[in-house]
């Protein structure tokens, strides 16, 4: 299902890190996420729900906005 507040994300298994895009355009990277969060992440139902509550405030992040911008 098509999440209204997250555009895309990516799961790197070998470092642990969560890359997640925003449809507002932000791109962060959350560190140290287990992989059966990530995994979880993949299969909600609601992205944005899911994110709110199982990712947001309990993992290490970077505002990684402008160093992929052109």
């Amino acid at each position: 299902m098509p999440s209204s507040v997250i555009r895309f994300f990516r799961y790197a298994a070998d470092t642990r890190e969560l890359k997640v895009t925003f449809v507002s355009g932000r791109l962060y990277i959350y560190e140290k996420v287990p992989p059966e969060v990530a995994a979880a992440f993949g299969e909600a139902r609601s992205k944005g729900t899911f994110f709110n509550r199982d990712i947001r405030d309990r993992y290490v992040y970077r505002d990684i906005t402008h160093e992929h911008a052109e």
